[in-house]
């Protein structure tokens, strides 16, 4: 895992926080200065916080579990659906549906009504509609596509969250609170870090901070994957080693056999 280096932080405003007249007390240990009316947030401290979130969700990553991506804001939705699909984790960046977590598995159906309706075009009972249903299954399916379609893979609640900006995803952020799921997040000085187990205090209205945070971020998810795969891969190794071992010792058995026929038969002569 990388270190995270301040220098490539600064160069990407991840220390531009809110005006100071909109700043949450609660955000005060991450806060260095306040320069022109605004919050300058301390990036050693983000350094530090980002290397610990990094270290979690490498574990949760590691285990198998899926971490939702949530950022419904113009500047970080493209960000977060490129940095999600690199690591194959679900995300959100359209409305967050209410219920998507404590209502999951209403969640699901959409889901998997998605699916029926594919089905419905491959197996040819889709082209037996009439134009008028055609039309509407359609619609129906591109707007389960554009609301749940990151999600579709993601058949249980998720290990983690991790959010763009508390405040605008709060929805998100009560109902992850009331399943007890660890909530990660990039927390601005205008927002209560109390509400997130694992704070990044950093800039989350910038596209390039949001941009480099993410990167360290899936940088980490994508070693706890990899470990997982190399980890499956020894242990599928050490089963099929006693059968490699049995099916050599079979092997060799007959030609010892043979051997000492051939013995037999020259003391015979």
């Amino acid at each position: 895992m990388a270190n995270v280096n301040i220098q490539e932080l600064l160069d990407s405003g991840v220390h531009f926080g809110h005006l100071t007249r909109k700043w949450n007390p609660n955000m005060a240990p991450y806060i260095y200065t306040e320069r022109n009316g605004v919050h300058i947030i301390d990036l050693y401290k983000t350094a530090a916080k980002i290397e610990e979130t990094s270290e979690a969700l490498k574990k949760i990553a590691n285990s198998g579990r899926k971490i939702l991506f949530v950022a419904t804001k113009k500047q970080a939705k493209d960000i977060v659906s490129e940095k999600a699909k690199a690591v194959s984790m679900p995300y959100i960046t359209e409305r967050w549906p209410g219920g998507m977590l404590t209502n999951f598995v209403t969640i699901r159906k959409a889901v998997k009504k998605m699916a029926q309706i594919d089905r419905m075009k491959t197996d040819g009972s889709f082209d037996a509609l009439s134009k008028r249903e055609k039309l509407q299954i359609n619609r129906q399916r591109e707007k389960l596509e554009k609301n749940l379609g990151s999600i579709s893979d993601m058949t249980r609640l998720p290990g983690a969250l991790f959010v763009i900006d508390i405040k605008k995803e709060h929805i998100a952020v009560a109902e992850a609170q009331k399943l007890n799921i660890p909530i990660f997040a990039m927390v601005d000085t205008n927002s209560d870090p109390r509400q997130v187990d694992f704070v990044i205090p950093a800039n989350d209205d910038a596209s390039k901070s949001i941009n480099k945070v993410l990167s360290f971020v899936t940088d980490a998810i994508a070693e706890g994957l990899s470990d997982r795969k190399a980890d499956k891969e020894k242990t599928k190794e050490a089963k099929d080693a006693p059968k490699k071992e049995t099916a050599a010792k079979k092997e060799a058995a007959p030609k010892k056999e043979k051997t000492e026929a051939n013995v037999e038969e020259k003391s015979a002569e």
